[in-house]
């Protein structure tokens, strides 16, 4: 099921296997940002953290999975939320496409 992205403050998407791979937790993750369960959502192969209000802890976020070997753009994302309201985007992992 694709994972309704929030306006007005961005969101990090990462593969699911990336973040596994790289020994990411959620528990490692709220160590940074101190999130809400909504804000840490998971649906097939991609993850997505966010909305992320805190514009530091996002930056230091990116610098731990950069550090852990992820790849920005490859392998994460960061969709910044700067969209109008009234336009609904949904995010769902290229091979969780289903027919």
């Amino acid at each position: 099921m694709p994972l309704k992205l929030t306006t007005a403050a961005p969101t990090l998407l990462v593969k699911r296997e990336a973040f596994e791979r790289a020994g990411l937790t959620r528990a490692g993750i709220d160590q940074w940002l101190n999130l809400t369960p909504d804000e840490f959502r998971v649906e097939g192969g991609l993850i997505a953290i966010g909305p992320v209000y805190d514009e530091d802890g996002l930056q230091a976020l990116v610098g731990a999975f950069e550090e852990k070997g992820l790849v920005y753009f490859d392998e994460f994302f960061e969709m910044s939320g700067n969209w109008p309201e009234w336009l609904a985007l949904w995010a769902l992992g290229a091979t969780d496409e289903r027919a």
